[in-house]
């Protein structure tokens, strides 16, 4: 479609038009990911107030960026069908936000434990930070039942509060364009996420001492 100045006019398609009768399958699967952040939100827990999940949020892959991942992986197609040829792990996403650094842990371990989930591998940047600071813990798991079972793997980042504050705030800032003096920004990022991971272990540490109190 052109406009008045002559140039083309780019309409991006909305997921449900993209993904087209595959979207509702897609939805589907993804409750059934929602379901694992349910699932151990319910559990007992620990003897405190505090719940395991904070909140925690989904998503199923943006058209732009599942086309994107299809041919950085090496294919040439553009349907979900196309993705699935390609391998890609990350259609579905799941981000579970706890508040302290054990119960990330406590997540990953009962989302492991689950009989429908089979655990493709794992990245701790909790343990294992990436040079800028980053911190999460990243699970690829597979459905071997249900809704889900026709995708390759699922991405789950499971993280803190206070951890996902900082990566929200550093994911928006590093594209804008007219930020000066990038690299002094990228050290502050990185100053600030040592300090947070500091107090995410100070909270953890006063957590334990009230429950032996």
């Amino acid at each position: 479609m052109d406009g008045d100045n002559g140039n083309s006019i780019v309409v991006t398609p909305t997921p449900e038009e993209f993904y087209g009768e595959d979207y509702p399958r897609l939805q589907a699967a993804l409750a059934q990911l929602d379901g694992l952040a349910e699932g151990f939100a319910a559990t007992a827990g620990d003897s405190d107030d505090l719940k395991p999940v904070v909140y925690h949020t989904s998503r199923i892959k943006s058209p732009a960026s599942l086309v994107e991942k299809i041919a950085r992986k090496g294919g040439s197609g553009t349907t979900l069908a196309d993705a699935i040829e390609a391998n890609v792990q990350d259609i579905l996403g799941l981000r579970i936000i706890c508040a302290f650094g054990d119960d990330v842990y406590a997540a990953a371990h009962w989302i492991g434990e689950q009989p429908d989930v089979e655990v493709l591998r794992t990245k701790d940047y909790i343990k294992h930070p990436k040079p800028n600071g980053y911190r999460s813990y990243h699970m690829n798991v597979r459905f071997t039942s249900g809704a889900g079972a026709f995708l390759p793997s699922s991405e789950i980042q499971i993280r803190t509060v206070a951890t996902d504050f900082w990566a929200t705030l550093e994911h928006k800032m590093k594209y804008k364009k007219t930020i000066k003096n990038p690299e002094l920004l990228t050290q502050e990022l990185k100053r600030c996420a040592d300090e947070i991971a500091s107090v995410d272990l100070d909270m953890q540490t006063l957590r334990d001492a009230i429950r032996r109190a």
